[in-house]
């Protein structure tokens, strides 16, 4: 006698909303493809979402497009490591050498989501280690963490953050972060696309906290 199932098979659309087919999901469960389909349709009555998950999974990440600056930029970031062993530094005072780095964060990106063109990644392998995150970029990405963070700590009507004497352990990492970041400012060692953002995202970001109001109390002054 064949088993009873009650329809639709929580495990059928499980493996459907992870991409798998109903060929493969039929296989794995030794029943026929219409059995399947007949569970999935009742499912998806209930959860029309389920066709979007199953084809947003499905679908392959698009690849990188090759472009002629693209093609261009491989070729100079090859060149600078056959001649100096090393990889674009962002903090070069080259403007050209720091394009290259951005475009090689961008590569490892791209890596990292499997959406790299095979032309650039076989390329690449000529330099060791080239898709490896460095310190550099480790930073940028806890800056725009802060940023981010710090963005919706004042957004939810808070002042801004303390970097001593603090009433969380968030509050204090937010408010140190930005302390530096002021004091970048003010010794004009603040890189000037974080000083735009920040700027465009907290417009008073500068000013500090307004004398005599109470922690906690609503931040009137960010714009």
């Amino acid at each position: 006698m064949p088993e009873h199932r009650t329809a639709p098979h929580p495990e059928w659309v499980q493996m459907y909303r992870q991409g798998l087919t109903t060929a493969k999901i039929a296989a794995t469960a030794g029943v026929g493809q219409s059995t399947v389909r007949y569970h999935l349709a009742i499912a998806a009555v209930a959860e029309p979402s389920i066709r979007d998950e199953h084809r947003n999974v499905s679908r392959p990440a698009p690849v990188t497009r090759i472009t002629a600056d693209g093609l261009q930029n491989l070729n100079d970031t090859i060149a600078l490591y056959r001649a100096q062993y090393r990889l674009p530094s962002s903090s070069s005072p080259s403007a050209r050498e720091r394009a290259l780095a951005q475009w090689l964060t961008r590569r490892r990106q791209d890596h990292d989501h499997g959406t790299i063109s095979p032309t650039y990644s076989d390329a690449l392998q000529e330099i060791p280690g080239w898709e490896q995150r460095t310190r550099k970029d480790n930073d940028e990405a806890r800056w725009h963490q802060r940023l981010q963070e710090l963005t919706a700590y004042i957004a939810a009507g808070t002042d801004w953050p303390r970097h001593k004497r603090t009433d969380t352990e968030g509050e204090r990492l937010l408010g140190m972060w930005l302390h530096i970041q002021r004091m970048k400012y003010r010794r004009n060692e603040l890189d000037q696309d974080k000083e735009t953002q920040l700027n465009t995202r907290l417009p008073n970001w500068r000013d500090g906290r307004t004398r005599g109001r109470p922690p906690g109390s609503p931040n009137i002054r960010r714009g």
